[in-house]
């Protein structure tokens, strides 16, 4: 692997814009206490099975999965500016349906309202980013995944505490947090959309279809989103087996995000100039055996220790997740690209919650550990095998 060291001349101040976004994804995140505690809600407030409640979660997962198409679409056609406001009062609305909801069809409703407009602004605002120059995208992603992170590692601190008072709270908390996030878009965050009629833009699927490396990390990453999100939903279960509850869950939890803010920046400065694939490989194969861990344990310490791993996994896939996928995109399509990569996120989102709830109630939690760390060797082999054609492509 080799590092490079950039000459202060090299790294200008990051514009305004960035710290605009970074503002809504810390008010996004801290206020979006809904969908960490979400099988809690529906397994002990609407009385649902584990299962169930992971079908539920996976159908928030299905809305995603639009979300990301949708919003790299909207994106390069009416702008990221106004593709996030839409977003932001649309998922305000969905949390509103959700919260209110006392029928399964009525949940399932909601849920994929939800994640088709509460995720809406990720891929605009990933494109907005993608629009700045080259040596400044690393530094930008990684303003605005450490705000995220430091308004996650706030939302799961205050969601266990405020869960006592009521469920009901959190999806107002969130409701509020999502139209706050709205106002600083509408206020602060230009439009940065490239100026081409769009005439002279380029059709996205027939270009994608024919970028068999783009298509190729799709699918790797589908697979890495898979076995990291689904420990969002078996590690609630897990806890609660163990006979730990809501509180010393959101505490566990907690740690990613505060584990995220305080090395984040610390391994953007590490791992910018080095080798992406082989950043991503080591990453992945932290995430599966994180996992694994987690399945594995059976104490608060345990499980504690399983969130540190596979959170120094998703840190290392965080700082080079938008650069990598900017720059196999061509100038028109970045929000487009985005959009896709980000919809990789979603398929695991909702492959993730059925998967591993359907592996730990069928097969128990040891067989979901091995799955785990079984998916981490093979997401390192396969990336360590798609190093050489992302090298020819940048």
């Amino acid at each position: 692997m080799t590092t490079t060291t950039l000459e202060p001349a090299a790294r200008p101040r990051l514009p305004h814009l960035v710290w605009a976004l970074a503002a809504t994804h810390f008010v996004g995140r801290a206020g979006g206490v809904v969908r960490s505690f979400l099988v809690l809600y529906l397994t002990q407030a609407q009385h649902l099975s584990p299962a169930t409640a992971g079908s539920v979660v996976a159908a928030i997962g299905l809305g995603d999965i639009g979300s990301q198409l949708l919003g790299g679409w909207l994106g390069d056609r009416i702008g990221r500016r106004r593709t996030m406001l839409a977003g932001f009062v649309g998922g305000a609305a969905a949390l509103t349906a959700l919260g209110s909801a006392d029928s399964l069809p009525g949940i399932w409703v909601a849920a994929v309202a939800a994640g088709l407009t509460l995720e809406l602004f990720r891929p605009a605002g990933s494109a907005a980013v993608a629009d700045l120059p080259p040596q400044q995208r690393v530094r930008a992603f990684g303003v605005l995944y450490w705000a995220a992170n430091l308004g996650f590692s706030v939302a799961t601190v205050m969601a266990g505490v405020l869960a006592k008072y009521g469920y009901g709270l959190l999806f107002w908390i969130n409701v509020l947090a999502s139209l706050a996030a709205a106002l600083i878009v509408w206020r602060r965050v230009p439009e940065t959309r490239p100026a081409e009629p769009v005439r002279t833009r380029q059709a996205l699927l027939p270009v994608v279809l024919r970028d068999r490396l783009m298509l190729a990390m799709l699918g790797l990453h589908v697979g890495y989103f898979t076995v990291f999100l689904q420990t969002f939903t078996t590690l609630p279960l897990l806890m609660t087996a163990a006979g730990l509850g809501p509180g010393t869950y959101g505490a566990v939890l907690a740690l990613n995000g505060i584990a995220v803010v305080a090395l984040q920046p610390w391994a953007v400065r590490l791992l910018a100039g080095r080798n992406g694939a082989a950043v991503s490989a080591v990453s992945m194969l932290l995430v599966g055996l994180g996992a694994a861990l987690g399945a594995v344990s059976h104490s608060a310490a345990g499980f504690a220790a399983s969130v540190l791993v596979w959170t120094l996994g998703q840190i290392g896939i965080a700082v080079r997740f938008g650069d990598t996928f900017a720059a196999l995109a061509p100038a028109e399509l970045r929000g487009g690209y985005l959009g896709l990569a980000s919809t990789s996120w979603s398929i695991g989102a909702v492959l993730g919650p059925l998967a591993g709830t359907a592996l730990l109630e069928a097969a128990g939690a040891t067989v979901l550990g091995t799955a785990c760390a079984i998916g981490g060797i093979a997401l390192f082999a396969a990336q360590r095998a798609l190093a050489p054609a992302l090298r020819r492509r940048h």
